[in-house]
């Protein structure tokens, strides 16, 4: 039997040449598309890896551990005959200073020992130098005492000049600022210690000998026209202190002065009042009977490091009392060894000391991050004198042989630690640990605060305000629309809503900083109103709809209900903020805001979380609701047209087959939404007063990772420990992302899994 054929019918050749260029030209396209996509994928990933290494790259250093290495060792002239009284080091740390007990200032080379210059400091005839005070590292002014009671005050300086080569050349000079007439504290007394502290309204030198304590102010008076500077002589007259004082130190706004008494004891000395000074307070400052054998101001005279005979060294500052008044706190404290401690030198520029024992031993610390960031035996026998460089990377060691031991530092991050950067931290002048982020002032004393957690909790206080107002009016927003709207009414709504996403942030930024902010205030009643009766009205409408006769009902398009709901909200948003003042007036006396501040304790910031909630809701909206709607009108229909079938309403079929089946889309709009939410910057920058403040309070302001590295990155010094916690706190979004992503995902295909039989 022949098989049926039609005229109308063709053999087709598939071995033509035209059909093979064609599978050819079709198969390369195939490959080509699959390799872009494949190559696409992995130039993410390398992408997003590529930037986790270089954060990693930036944010390691900060955690290096510090380390020191010997450069030289050297003797210098007469430096075994002569006392070491003190050892200094210019800006550069290559010319060192050392003063002897005879009044002859050595300066030397610091890494070969070289001397380049000798200067006596004028002794009185028949006189011996009896103490040394140093009012400042900083300031590089010093105060001699001699045994007849007399004092003169000197500084080293260093005059820095470049040659035509562009060689520097550093020459080093001795100057007298008030002088080299002497200072008569008092006669024929020899005070074995000393303290100076000088400021632009005056200077005062207190001395302490056997059986005599004078405390003396030379105030300054300058004259407007010609500049002239003259100094008035007061002698304070200070209460006898209850011990022998073993050393004196002035605070540098000369109210405090500070006398170790005996071994044990520190006194505290009020001249705040220099007509009537008065004793604060005798404190115990040792344990467990230790000897005070080390006292030194840190950087900025705030606090106290007192060192004793069992190798600790403590931190102490004022804080408020219960009863508003001063009282010095131990804060913290550090070991070095079981050895006294023979000398205490800070740091110039940070918040750190150097500690020696009389063993050799030297110690490094940090005390806001309290880090030990070194222990270190330099030297065989006693420390007689160190020195740290300004810049806090050189060290000059003596020992009581006079070797003199020269060694080069790397401690570029001391501040930072994991309790400084994660837990509550004990700053100078604070009451009590907190956490607190402020990265840069307006002096060189400043103690830097590098918190992450007022960051991280206002990142998360953003997220939350925003996802708060986005998450509900999104995913029902998408529910509607993917499954109860008529699909002509969606074709204009879905884009529309998507449409929002195209908004630059910076603009939704400044409309919400420079109107929203005031008009939230302005109707902060209103706005309460409006979120409260929205909802209400919302559901009474419909419900008195569905009581109106069919006739009626069915004149609106099954999916066109949504359209009637617009004149409803713009008639109960426009009631509520009328309503505003009037409700004000009545429930809150006129003023909401001093009823919020009464009432509750709570503060109101006009550029709030609530501000941030509202603008910032509105960005992320579209985000959800896109990708949600897409997940909910994707779900099968014949999945739907069965529960219809089956007997169930509308309802049970939304909430038991189609959110069930589109729950993993779901849960990825809100998860990418969330991350939205995180990583907004120029909203939360320009909204929010900015404040890295750790508060759950809706009226007041936040600051967040991302918009403190904003803010921040242009003004820190490159290499520093601010930029590179900046880098930190960069990673640690980063991470943070990724970890709500990864878990998102995991949740997301366990979702899938589990809803996907139906």
């Amino acid at each position: 039997m022949k098989p049926y054929t039609s005229k109308y019918s063709s053999i087709v050749d598939f071995s033509s040449p035209a059909l093979k260029r064609h599978k050819m030209l079709r198969h390369f396209k195939d490959k080509l598309a699959e390799w872009g996509v494949a190559v696409g994928g992995v130039g993410v990933i390398v992408a997003i890896l590529l930037i986790f290494l270089y954060l990693l790259y930036e944010v390691v250093p900060l955690f290096r551990s510090a380390s020191m290495s010997s450069v030289a060792t050297y003797s210098l002239p007469a430096s075994s005959a002569e006392k070491n009284l003190y050892f200094a080091m210019e800006e550069q740390a290559e010319i060192g200073l050392k003063l002897d007990s005879n009044g002859q200032v050595i300066f030397f080379k610091t890494n070969t020992g070289r001397v380049i210059h000798t200067e006596s400091i004028p002794v009185p005839e028949g006189t011996t130098i009896t103490s040394l005070a140093e009012a400042d590292p900083a300031t590089h002014v010093l105060a001699l005492a001699f045994s007849n009671g007399q004092a003169i005050v000197f500084k080293h300086e260093y005059d820095i000049r470049f040659a035509d080569d562009n060689q520097r050349t550093i020459t080093p000079k001795i100057s007298y600022p008030y002088g080299k007439e002497y200072i008569s504290l008092a006669e024929n007394t020899a005070f074995s210690h000393l303290a100076l502290r000088d400021t632009d309204e005056a200077l005062i030198i207190a001395g302490s000998g056997k059986d005599a304590f004078v405390v003396k102010a030379l105030n300054k008076e300058e004259n407007f026209l010609s500049g002239d500077v003259t100094l008035t002589e007061q002698l304070l007259s200070v209460p006898k202190l209850p011990g022998t004082i073993n050393g004196l130190l002035i605070d540098p706004d000369q109210r405090w002065i500070f006398a170790a008494l005996d071994s044990d004891h520190l006194a505290i000395l009020d001249i705040k009042d220099k007509e009537n000074p008065v004793i604060n307070a005798v404190i115990d400052v040792t344990e467990d009977g230790s000897s005070l054998t080390a006292m030194r101001f840190l950087l900025g005279g705030i606090s106290l490091l007192l060192g004793d005979s069992s190798g600790h060294i403590n931190q102490w500052f004022f804080v408020r009392n219960d009863t508003n008044e001063w009282q010095l706190k131990k804060i913290r404290g550090f070991k070095l060894s079981d050895s006294a401690i023979v000398n205490i030198a800070p740091e110039h520029r940070r918040k750190g000391f150097v500690a020696a024992d009389a063993q050799g031993n030297i110690g490094i610390f940090n005390t806001t991050a309290q880090r030990t960031l070194i222990k270190q035996s330099v030297m065989d026998k006693s420390i007689a004198g160190i020195a740290i460089s300004p810049r806090a990377n050189a060290l000059l060691v003596e020992n009581l042989q006079g070797e003199v031991g020269f060694w080069d530092v790397n401690n570029t991050h001391p501040e930072v630690s994991w309790s400084a950067l994660w837990d509550k931290v004990w700053y100078e002048s604070y009451t009590e640990p907190k956490y607190i982020w402020q990265s840069s002032a307006s002096t060189n004393d400043f103690e830097p605060k590098l918190s992450l957690m007022p960051l991280s909790f206002g990142t998360l206080k953003a997220a939350f305000y925003a996802m708060l107002l986005a998450a509900p009016l999104a995913i029902c927003g998408a529910i509607y629309t993917a499954y109860f709207m008529a699909p002509a009414m969606r074709r204009k709504v879905k884009p529309v809503i998507e449409l929002m996403e195209a908004l630059p942030t910076v603009i939704l930024g400044f409309l919400a900083g420079l109107w929203l902010a005031p008009f939230v205030e302005n109707t902060l009643a209103g706005i309460f109103v409006l979120l409260l009766f929205m909802p209400v009205c919302m559901l009474l409408f419909a419900y008195l709809w569905a009581q109106l006769p069919g006739s009626i009902r069915h004149r609106i398009p099954d999916g066109w209900q949504a359209a009637i709901l617009i004149p409803v909200v713009l008639l109960v948003g426009w009631i509520s903020l009328q309503l505003s003042a009037p409700i004000e007036g009545f429930l809150f006396d006129g003023d909401i805001r001093h009823w919020i501040q009464e009432a509750t304790g709570l503060d109101y910031d006009q550029r709030n979380a609530l501000v941030v909630g509202l603008a910032m809701g509105f960005a992320v909206i579209p985000t959800i609701f896109s990708i949600a709607e897409d997940a909910i009108f994707s779900v099968p229909k014949h999945l739907t047209y069965g529960s219809l079938a089956l007997g169930a309403t509308p309802w049970q079929t939304l909430t038991r087959v189609v959110l069930l089946t589109a729950s993993p889309g779901i849960f990825s709009a809100l998860m990418i939404g969330l991350g939205r939410a995180v990583g907004e910057t120029m909203i939360v920058l320009m909204a929010t007063g900015n404040t890295p403040i750790m508060d759950a309070n809706i009226f007041e302001g936040m600051r967040t990772l991302a918009a403190n590295i904003a803010v921040e990155m242009p003004e820190s010094e490159v290499g520093s420990s601010h930029y590179r916690v900046l880098f930190l706190a960069a990673l640690v979004l980063f991470l943070f992302t990724f970890v709500v992503n990864t878990m998102a995902e995991l949740i997301r295909h366990r979702l899938r899994k589990r809803y996907s039989s139906l």
